[in-house]
């Protein structure tokens, strides 16, 4: 169970319902059809980048790890599951003692993927990894769509900080998800208190309109705010006039007022207006906050621009344009025989349409060339080959039902700064390209 950077414990849920009914229905004519132990291996990969990205970025494994810590069929569960008729009774006994026992292994989090990448390989009998397939893309559909959204705002953004404040714009609990994410991905801030809580993410926030208009004049809202917060509080210019809200500011708040907000209007132009006129009245050091339905394209036309800080909210949380990765899970491998020894086949989807995959259970690795820097995503089943042993990608998850993979946020986050400062510097183009690194089956 993740218990965030301050170690707090959390109370977590069972997450065995948060799944398709299609899972055990497949259970319960494995358990009669005597092919539920078969030993199988699943792997989570995505057959195309969206349109134009040029890499995807690994997020939401440390809650894979929960779901999967907490998939239990607790009797609350049963009951429901038995009243409603979705399986019958054997199934139900079988479940009852449902425990994960099998191993993952996955892009560590952080990383960056390609079409084709094996990011997660989850291997067991198959009625204990089938169960596991709806929550584990659940997770990483949404995180890693986050998780890129925002690796792309924060190379727009350069050295300027990023606050995630999509809260409102999404689901309450993707909420949470979502603050993770844009964090890994290179965020600074939340206003999402429940993610500064679980997470240890840092959180900000102090007003919004209904503040200055619950006030008589804009002076009085400025004056209860500075008085209570402090000079180095944040006030939101843009209610009324934003000239006129600037000079207040500054007569309220003196020349050591922090930062300004501006939330409507040519962001550009009267960014620039309000930077001369802070100047002006002498208060060179305050900082000016822009906020209003940014994403990577509106941040990087912000560039020139006096800005010194962002804040994001509905482009983020819905994945700027993408609110998925169309990751998928497919049985790649299962045991030629019910013997526990018995070799693993390869086996894979053959129909039209686009939707092929590959069988065998596969490795990945990334080698560089003489500067250091990755030549391609190469992907095989197999031994691997001896060039290719360091650069493997993949790492132990869970060994024998047991978390191994655990680490701190702030882990995951360093990852992703480093692999992707190591990519070709095409990946960091906004402009719409291929993906920065072939994907290459050896």
């Amino acid at each position: 169970m993740d218990t965030g950077d301050l170690g707090l414990p959390l109370s977590v849920p069972s997450t065995a319902l948060f799944t398709d009914q299609y899972e055990f229905t497949m259970l319960q004519a494995a358990l009669r059809g005597g092919t539920a132990d078969r030993r199988s291996v699943f792997e989570v990969f995505t057959r195309r980048l969206p349109e134009g990205r040029r890499y995807g970025v690994v997020a939401g494994t440390g809650r894979v790890l929960d779901a999967i810590e907490n998939f239990r069929f607790e009797e609350g569960v049963l009951h429901f599951l038995r009243t409603h008729g979705v399986v019958d009774g054997p199934t139900l006994d079988w479940l009852a003692d449902y425990r994960f026992r099998g191993d993952v292994h996955g892009y560590p989090e952080g990383e960056v993927y390609f079409p084709g990448s094996p990011i997660m390989r989850v291997e067991g009998s198959f009625a204990e990894c089938v169960l596991l397939e709806t929550v584990i893309l659940s997770i990483l559909n949404h995180d890693s769509a986050v998780a890129a959204a925002a690796s792309r705002m924060a190379v727009a953004a350069g050295d300027r900080p990023l606050v995630e404040m999509g809260a409102r714009r999404t689901h309450e609990l993707a909420a949470v998800a979502a603050s993770r994410a844009a964090y890994l991905g290179g965020f600074h801030s939340t206003s999402e208190l429940a993610a500064g809580f679980r997470y240890g993410i840092p959180t900000v926030g102090t007003s919004a309109h209904a503040f200055t208009l619950l006030h008589d004049t804009e002076r009085d809202a400025f004056t209860a705010q500075v008085e209570a917060l402090g000079g180095d509080t944040t006030l939101l210019v843009d209610t009324y006039d934003v000239a006129e809200a600037v000079r207040t500011a500054v007569e309220v708040a003196g020349p050591g007022l922090g930062a300004v907000r501006i939330d409507s209007g040519d962001l550009l132009l009267v960014a620039h207006r309000v930077r001369r006129q802070l100047d002006e009245l002498g208060a060179t050091d305050t900082k000016i906050v822009v906020t209003s339905d940014l994403d990577e394209y509106a941040i990087a036309s912000l560039a020139a621009a006096p800005v010194d800080s962002y804040g994001v909210g509905t482009r983020l949380v819905t994945g700027s344009g993408h609110p998925t990765c169309s990751m998928v899970y497919k049985l790649v491998a299962r045991a030629d025989g019910d013997a526990p020894d018995a070799p693993l086949r390869p086996v894979a989807k053959k129909s039209t349409g686009g939707k092929t995959s590959i069988g065998g259970s596969k490795w990945a690795a990334r080698p560089q060339d003489t500067t250091g820097v990755p030549e391609a995503e190469r992907i095989g089943t197999g031994p691997v080959p001896d060039e290719l042993t360091d650069s493997l990608i993949a790492v132990p998850l869970v060994l024998g039902g047991v978390a191994v993979g655990r680490e701190p946020l702030d882990a995951a986050r360093d990852r992703h700064r480093r692999t992707l400062a190591s990519l070709p510097v095409s990946a960091t183009q906004l402009s719409r390209g291929e993906p920065v690194l072939p994907t290459e089956y050896v």
